[in-house]
């Protein structure tokens, strides 16, 4: 059985936490920003974590050695 391929596209967006979380970055910080609000930015700019439902998913089919 040759060795399963990782998805390029999906680990250049995800990364693993120490505990095994899967950690993204938030959508909707490119453009736009002026009718954002502070608040709202400072927000984005944090990381966020994935369910479990999805994380599931992302760690067996697309980043099956991560």
């Amino acid at each position: 059985m040759p060795k399963m391929k990782t998805k390029r596209c999906a680990a250049k967006r995800f990364s693993f936490t120490a505990s095994g979380k899967v950690k993204y970055k938030k959508m909707n910080l490119r453009h736009i920003l002026t009718k954002k609000s502070a608040k709202r930015k400072r927000h984005l700019r944090q990381s966020g974590v994935l369910s479990e439902a999805d994380s599931a998913k992302i760690r067996k089919q697309l980043l099956p050695y991560g």
